[in-house]
């Protein structure tokens, strides 16, 4: 046996130096988005902010990011989601340019969705009975739209919008109550998710393909607009979805699960991989028909049919935009792209994007915006790192044997977290807080009591 040998500290990558020079490039970041506040208290506030999101305190609300940032009481930081001024959307804006910087390729992919927040109160922007994509049923919850970019290099979400049913629009005194301008119309999800391409073709992002859920998919303002822009798109449609085809029999209109029952030879199908899974490639058997778009073949529209391998049953059905020359595997594997905005609305909920307490339009909007940032540090992080690499070997030697799997947001995450962003230790402002917490919870217990006993 080989004796044990013992780790030299030079050896460990990545290095504390590469990690501490990590919470420098977070201050730069900070540096890049100041600009955005009008007064020095939020802006130093927003800086401890983002590194609450990336510590480990259990749930990321104003109470505990206060304690962590090692302050006597929440107001500063309840204050820099709701009044203090602030301009998010220009964050926004300084989010999609650094996502570009550390991203950006001509052929990325631009990829929409949808994700639920479940809450039990009524007073929350935009909470009602809806249906929640997180739990799969319909429950009290808000509904945020949300745009991830996606190339070779990486994936990070760039955009977000929380949306309003038109119930809520329709009661003023709700929406003044939730901080709601009376200038805030209704936009359907499709809406919201078009609207935001548009401020991302506006703002020069390049991507190639947009890839969209059955929500969007059933816009028709949405693929005229996509077309109009000569964007290839891949938008999954509903089963039910009427669809026109030419079919071995001639032109077929249809709802789109009748239509594969045309599908009747094997050789129909081809077997290939969407994307690359933790377990190995996600293979499906897919099938292509030509849609009949204003009357005729075009060789750029296409139905494409997703079948399960172990389910035959199992279907999923997608609109396709493409130039003529676009292969059934180019098609294929921008539809694996959707799997990464899933990939990234997981990894923000473990920063903390769904643990927000505020009910107002706008502390939504700065609580989820200020996530998405941090979110995308760490992806940018993981860009720049080498530390999976041997020392001193060329890059090209490299691909067929990595001692490390690449440094993941994660990973980053919690390095920083514990190495730089600690939870607070000091035993003064731990009891202060604990005794600040039970003064509140027992202020809060005497003031509900009273309002039920007024209320009858």
């Amino acid at each position: 046996m080989k004796p044990q040998q013992d780790i030299i500290e030079d050896e460990i990558r990545p290095s504390l130096k590469e990690i501490g020079g990590w919470a420098l490039a977070l201050q730069q970041l900070h540096r890049r988005i100041a600009p955005r506040f009008a007064r020095p208290e939020p802006r130093r506030r927003a800086l401890l902010y983002l590194q609450g999101i990336l510590s480990e305190i259990p749930r990321k609300n104003s109470w505990q990011v206060a304690e962590h940032a090692r302050q006597a009481r929440p107001y500063g930081m309840q204050r820099l989601l709701s009044r203090a001024v602030w301009d998010v959307d220009g964050v926004r804006d300084d989010l999609r340019a650094y996502v570009l910087e550390q991203l950006g390729t001509a052929d990325a992919i631009a990829v929409l969705d949808e994700s639920g927040f479940p809450k039990r109160g009524k007073k929350s922007a935009g909470v009602k009975k809806q249906h929640c994509g997180v739990t799969g049923r319909v429950e009290n919850c808000q509904v945020g739209v949300f745009l991830t970019y996606v190339t070779t290099r990486g994936h990070a979400l760039i955009d977000r919008d929380l949306y309003l049913p038109e119930d809520w629009l329709n009661d003023r005194e709700r929406c003044q109550e939730a901080g709601i301008a009376d200038t805030v119309q209704f936009h359907p999800k499709w809406e919201l998710a078009l609207h935001m391409l548009e401020r991302a073709r506006g703002a020069g992002l390049p991507f190639q393909w947009v890839v969209a859920d059955a929500v969007s998919g059933r816009s028709v303002d949405l693929r005229t607009w996509l077309e109009k822009h000569a964007y290839a798109s891949v938008l999954a449609i509903a089963c039910n979805e009427a669809v026109c085809v030419q079919s071995p029999n001639g032109y077929l209109l249809a709802e789109a699960r009748e239509i594969d029952a045309t599908l009747g030879k094997e050789q129909d199908w081809h077997r290939l991989s969407m994307s690359q899974g933790t377990k190995g490639p996600r293979m499906f058997d897919w099938a292509l028909l030509p849609v009949v778009h204003q009357g005729a073949v075009d060789g750029c529209h296409w139905l494409l049919i997703r079948r399960c391998t172990d389910d035959p049953d199992e279907k999923a059905y997608y609109l396709v935009f493409a130039p003529p020359a676009t292969t059934l595997q180019e098609m294929v594997w921008a539809i694996g792209a959707r799997w990464h905005i899933e990939e990234d609305l997981e990894a923000t909920k473990d920063l903390g994007l769904d643990q927000y307490e505020v009910r107002s339009f706008i502390g939504w909007y700065r609580h989820i915006t200020l996530v998405l940032l941090a979110y995308a540090f760490l992806v940018g992080i993981g860009v720049h790192d080498k530390s999976h690499l041997p020392a001193n070997t060329p890059l090209e030697q490299t691909e067929l044997s990595r001692p490390l799997l690449p440094i993941s947001a994660s990973e980053a995450r919690h390095l920083l977290a514990r190495l730089f962003f600690p939870l607070p230790c000091h035993a003064p402002l731990i009891q202060a807080w604990s005794q600040w917490r039970r003064q509140h919870q027992s202020w809060a217990r005497s003031y509900h009591c009273k309002q039920r006993l007024k209320a009858g």
